[in-house]
């Protein structure tokens, strides 16, 4: 007795054409995501946020001087700062220079008990 195998064709792609599409659509979708423009701040304001943020060891977020062709400005570097030297920060395992930042804030959380 011989089994002879069928093959489905096309089906059996379907699922990987699926997988490849939504793949795409996350990507683009991701693309045109736009960070909105933060006021730019001047270099005393930021060596004040600098200072409290490091000296109490909160997390920042930062909004580089920087921008994509389309005029867009990347994603916030934020976290800790974890050092600094005569030319920038080190945020996370990123360095910023000082004269990159458009706009520094502290990152303010919430304690989940008051959460509603």
């Amino acid at each position: 007795m011989t089994i002879e195998y069928q093959d489905r064709g096309v089906i059996k792609y379907n699922g990987f054409y699926l997988s490849d599409h939504t793949e795409r659509l996350d990507k683009e979708k991701e693309s045109k995501k736009v960070n909105p423009r933060k006021m730019q701040m001047d270099s005393d304001e930021i060596g004040t946020i600098l200072t409290e943020a490091a000296r109490s060891n909160l997390e920042v977020a930062i909004q580089k001087e920087e921008r994509d062709l389309n005029g867009n400005y990347p994603d916030d570097i934020s976290g800790k700062i974890n050092g600094y030297d005569e030319l920038g920060i080190f945020v996370g395992n990123q360095k910023v220079n000082y004269d990159e930042i458009r706009n520094i804030e502290i990152i303010s959380f919430k304690k989940w008990s008051s959460l509603s």
